[in-house]
């Protein structure tokens, strides 16, 4: 298993281009992918900015301002995420049109990141680190997991305690 946090954060990244993929389609189960993307997408992103962006954060080529704004795209994406997550019909327009705002913050957010920070944290941060930075990525992006952190009432959590984030 990879333990270079920017080669799992990229899977995750794939991982998620798969879910919307599955969400996107009509006869899979919707709510069971999104459940999914849900514990995901949280996971993730506080695992990131639990461990993964401090540490970067101290190094002088690694760019602050896009590990700030990293972390505010992560608000909009929990904001996005709540909002699908609270329509119930899966097959409505308005289920629809959550999805593709959901999509579009998060493959906007996926595309910066990838970019800027983890092109950056590639060049400047020694293998070592790197290492020991994927494995508390994982390690807390488990626990998150394990915690149930795709469920609503968690997302409303972390949705309203972010949202001073947004510009």
């Amino acid at each position: 298993m990879a333990t270079d946090v920017v080669e799992l954060i990229l899977a995750d990244h794939r991982k998620f281009e798969e879910l919307f993929r599955a969400l996107r389609d009509r006869n899979t189960d919707r709510s069971t992918v999104l459940g999914e993307l849900a514990a995901l997408l949280v996971a993730h992103a506080e695992a990131e900015e639990s461990e993964v962006y401090p540490a970067l954060k101290r190094y002088k080529e690694v760019d602050n301002e896009e590990v700030d704004h990293g972390a505010e795209e992560h608000a909009e994406g929990h904001q996005a995420l709540l909002a699908l997550m609270q329509v119930e019909d899966t097959s409505s327009d308005e289920w629809e049109s959550k999805l593709e705002e959901l999509v579009e913050a998060l493959n906007h957010h996926v595309d910066e990141e990838e970019r800027t920070i983890l092109n950056d944290a590639r060049e400047e941060v020694s293998d070592d680190r790197r290492d020991e930075l994927g494995r508390l990525f994982v390690e807390i992006r488990q626990s998150r997991l394990d915690d149930d952190c795709g469920d609503i009432e968690y997302v409303r959590k972390i949705a309203a305690a972010t949202k001073d984030r947004i510009d």
